[in-house]
């Protein structure tokens, strides 16, 4: 019998000492069931916690990257302008003029050292306690994707130029350019003025709004866009009577402040957008209604608890507080699962990760011999497990990696995600795929003591990796 460890398809076998194991040769490819490679359904909603549709009566939405979801063409028009302000406004170096956006650069759920001009990815083990540690900035929403971007390449600028500059100043102008792109309005005018190029899937939008109304559910809409913005896209997506489908629709509503503050009254707005001062005694169907705040809405409302199902896609300013402080169910859109889930189908990534995992196990058995030539081959798989987690990284991001995870850690983002969503999905139009009396039950996910005995271990195929079987007979 030769003396080998598992191999990658085609790569050379190495041959440790003979203090190390007997082991038949086998390919990454026997490790891995038939079929595992399309388990995963970019449709699928995901449970954090179990929630039955059934008990779900009124359904809340934002609008922007949740009934709205927008095309990439909106982040480099926001990338473009913020750079062009810089240059112009703030007098910024000519050069960085030359640093077009590149899409896919940066990841939601980065945090900014300002202090040091850093972009980082930090684990749910080692993340920073703001207020204790270094000058952090926490990027968790998707408009903040071309403000990473601009700050990372501007670094970069000074950096390649030798030039030096005070990052935490650079931090505050890259702010206030993006802060303006969104103040003065020039989202909503691109967004207004040519929808068909900045919104996707409003078909789906209307598919899913029509459902749950024909299934008698109630509906409602929390946003911070003014009315005009989201009248227009909503026009687009569901058509001119699309208020018939809400019961409630406010705007311009100033969240997280909406959720947590009790100081700003409703307003009224009449059908032309203007504001009415009338005092507001009750939430209408069909009327517009601006600012407010979430106390006074669950008086005049009655919605409470877990009757309410949410969806937003920050997880502050959206889901946070509506879960911990007021027992709302929470519904986190994730339009990143997409790509996520279409590279954790591939060929390529289940190869690499079963044979990453085999080889962790494998050193983790192993690294008690302590001879020359059992030592040499124990890094070499070192050197080899650092390559997979690179390669690994590299399918989905080559600069931070995937959203979920940094190696085997999940990522701070993750964290956060599981603590302040019940449900989370790609977009709503997955509501689609699913019955309005499910109920999502989450998987039970194994603990670090629990793994060796876990049965997904057996349907993954890494029941056959090195050791793990004569393990299992361990109570």
């Amino acid at each position: 019998m030769e003396r080998c460890s598992y191999v990658m398809p085609g790569a050379e076998i190495r041959r440790p000492s003979v203090s190390l194991f007997w082991l038949p040769l086998l390919s990454v490819l026997d490790l891995i069931p038939p079929g595992v490679c399309n388990l995963l359904n970019s449709s699928t909603i995901y449970s954090n916690n179990e929630v039955s549709l059934a008990e779900v009566d009124i359904y809340g939405f934002d609008y922007d990257y949740t009934l709205a979801l927008y095309s990439n063409a909106l982040n480099t028009m926001i990338y473009n302008t913020a750079r062009d302000f810089l240059i112009e406004n703030f007098k910024y170096p000519e050069g960085i003029r030359k640093y077009d956006y590149i899409p896919n650069f940066a990841a939601r759920g980065l945090h900014y050292d300002i202090q040091k001009g850093l972009l980082m990815k930090i684990d749910a083990f080692h993340y920073i306690q703001l207020g204790t540690g270094p000058k952090v900035k926490q990027f968790m929403d998707i408009f903040s994707i071309p403000e990473m971007t601009l700050l990372a390449l501007a670094n970069d600028f000074f950096i390649s130029n030798d030039i030096e500059y005070d990052p935490e100043h650079l931090y505050k102008d890259v702010s206030e350019a993006i802060g303006m792109v969104h103040i003065k309005g020039y989202m909503y005018k691109w967004v207004m003025q040519d929808l068909e190029k900045y919104i996707i899937g409003g078909e789906e939008t209307y598919a899913v709004l029509h459902r749950l109304v024909s299934h008698g559910k109630k509906l409602f809409l929390i946003t911070n866009s003014p009315f005009s913005f989201v009248d227009k896209g909503m026009r687009y997506m569901v058509g001119k009577d699309w208020r018939d489908f809400f019961d409630v629709v406010i705007v311009q509503a100033d969240k997280p402040h909406f959720f947590n503050d009790c100081v700003k009254p409703f307003r009224r707005l009449d059908g032309n957008g203007d504001l009415q001062w009338d005092k507001i005694n009750s939430l209408e169907k069909g009327q517009i209604y601006k600012q407010g705040n979430l106390y006074d809405f669950l008086r005049l409302t009655g919605w409470r608890g877990s009757r309410v199902l949410y969806f937003g896609d920050h997880l502050y300013s959206d889901l946070a507080d509506l879960m911990l402080r007021h027992g709302w169910r929470t519904g986190a859109i994730v339009p990143e699962l997409d790509l996520e889930t279409r590279v954790v189908n591939t060929e390529q990534y289940a190869q690499s990760l079963t044979w990453l995992q085999a080889l962790t196990g494998l050193l983790e058995r192993m690294q008690m011999h302590r001879d020359s030539q059992s030592m040499e081959v124990l890094q070499e798989w070192l050197k080899e497990r650092e390559e997979l987690r690179l390669r690994t990284k590299n399918l989905f991001n080559p600069q931070f990696g995937s959203i979920f995870r940094t190696c085997h850690n999940p990522t701070y983002f993750s964290r956060r995600l599981c603590r302040f969503s019940d449900v989370y999905m790609a977009s709503i139009s997955c509501l689609l795929n699913y019955d309005l009396s499910y109920t999502f039950y989450p998987r039970r996910t194994p603990l670090q003591h629990e793994a060796p005995l876990w049965m997904d271990q057996l349907c993954t195929g890494c029941m056959k990796t090195p050791f793990l079987e004569e393990m299992a007979h361990i109570r």
